[in-house]
C-alpha cells in the first residue's frame, strides 16, 4: 500500500459518511467519489459498503451497472461517441471504429500516454448535427475521421 492509500481511504470514508443518512445515498456517494479522484477507486466498495450497511456485491453491482462510473483512472480528456440511433444513421459506428483505430484503444479505456479515454455516450442531444463527439464536455457535430482528427489535435 502507497502512503497516499491512508489518504484515499479516508477521504472515501469522508465522502461516504457526509451522505450516508440521506435517502438513496449510494448514488450520490458514488458520484463524490468519482468527483474526488476522477473514478470509483476499487478500496472505495468496502468502505462504502460497511458505511451504508451494503455488501460489497451491491455496491460493486451498481459502480459496474452505470457506464458513467470508472474503475481506473481516466486519461487527461475525455473523447465520448454517440452511439444513439441519430448517430447511427449518419455513420458513427465507422467513426467508433476510427476512434479506436486512432487510439488504439477500446470503448473505457484509456491511450498508453494517459491523454484520451474513449466512452461510449447513448445521446449527446446533437441529432440534428449527427454524429456527435465531446470531448471534455464541449460537443461537436457532423464529425467526419478527418474532423476528428482535427478535434483531437
Amino acid at each position: 500500500m502507497s502512503q497516499g492509500e491512508p489518504k484515499k481511504e479516508a477521504a472515501i470514508r469522508r465522502l461516504a459518511k457526509a451522505q450516508a443518512a440521506e435517502a438513496g445515498a449510494l448514488l450520490p456517494i458514488l458520484h463524490a467519489i468519482q468527483d474526488q479522484f476522477g473514478y470509483v477507486p476499487e478500496e472505495a466498495v468496502p468502505i462504502v459498503a460497511e458505511v451504508l450497511n451494503l455488501s460489497r456485491a451491491e455496491v460493486h453491482g451498481v459502480v459496474t451497472f452505470y457506464h458513467f462510473f470508472r474503475t481506473r483512472a481516466p486519461g487527461k480528456q475525455t473523447l465520448y461517441v454517440c452511439r444513439a440511433e441519430a448517430c447511427q444513421s449518419m455513420g458513427s459506428r465507422a467513426l467508433e471504429d476510427y476512434a479506436r483505430q486512432k487510439l488504439k484503444v477500446d470503448f473505457h479505456e484509456t491511450t498508453a500516454d494517459g491523454r484520451f479515454s474513449l466512452e461510449p455516450v447513448y445521446c449527446l442531444g446533437n441529432c440534428a448535427c449527427s454524429p456527435a463527439v465531446m470531448v471534455d464536455e464541449t460537443v461537436y457535430g457532423r464529425v467526419t475521421p478527418a474532423r476528428l482528427d482535427e478535434i483531437l489535435e
